[in-house]
């Protein structure tokens, strides 16, 4: 198994972290890092300007912790090693405002008021990210365990993730697609392929 890149250890470390220190505060003063740290919709009285940056870090779910955790090694650390820290940093910070832009504008659509929180949109946009860099890469998913071309397991689950938030009252798994979109334009953007302008040669 190769060594974890430093990015990846960090979002993972801190993820962690915040889990246990949320876990802690729990027992005696009640969930404050959600009320902090969570994505809130605007005009509720919780929304805080830094959230759409930190909303990512806080999970209240131990298996929701474990296997983003555990997605965000598999998928996350490959491209961290291929692209290195800077462009990776930009990459994850690129799904994560386009995510919480989303959520934010979804959330005044439908009045909604239950936060966002959780790494799931950065682990979407490694999915898709992935599946672009190695389209014909073929891989066994855990659920359905059946051997598929990775760009087709992209498709597959973001459906899965479209029609899951149509039959809820939450739009957080519309975010998690707005993580894929940004992930989507920032690769575009760097191939110079549109919408944005071609790069020139020098």
């Amino acid at each position: 198994m190769p060594p974890i890149p430093p990015i990846t250890k960090a979002l993972m470390l801190i993820c962690t972290a915040m889990f246990c220190l949320d876990a802690l505060l729990r027992s005696f003063i009640g969930p404050v890092l959600p009320l902090w740290f969570a994505l809130w919709p605007l005009g509720t009285e919780h929304f805080m300007p830094w959230q759409p940056f930190t909303f990512v870090f806080v999970h209240t779910d131990v298996l929701g912790l474990f296997f983003n955790m555990l997605a965000l090694w598999m998928f996350g650390a490959e491209l961290e090693r291929l692209w290195g820290y800077r462009r990776y940093v930009q990459f994850l910070l690129a799904a994560t405002v386009t995510a919480a832009i989303c959520y934010l504008l979804l959330s005044l659509a439908v009045s909604a008021f239950a936060p966002a929180m959780g790494s799931a949109p950065m682990l979407y946009a490694t999915l898709l990210a992935s599946a672009m860099l190695f389209p014909d890469r073929t891989i066994m998913p855990l659920f359905p365990p059946i051997p598929m071309k990775q760009r087709t397991f992209v498709m597959v689950f973001g459906a899965i993730v479209l029609f899951s938030g149509l039959g809820t009252r939450t739009v957080a798994p519309f975010a998690y697609l707005g993580g894929m979109a940004g992930a989507w334009l920032i690769i575009r953007y760097w191939r110079g392929q549109a919408p944005f302008p071609p790069k020139r040669r020098r």
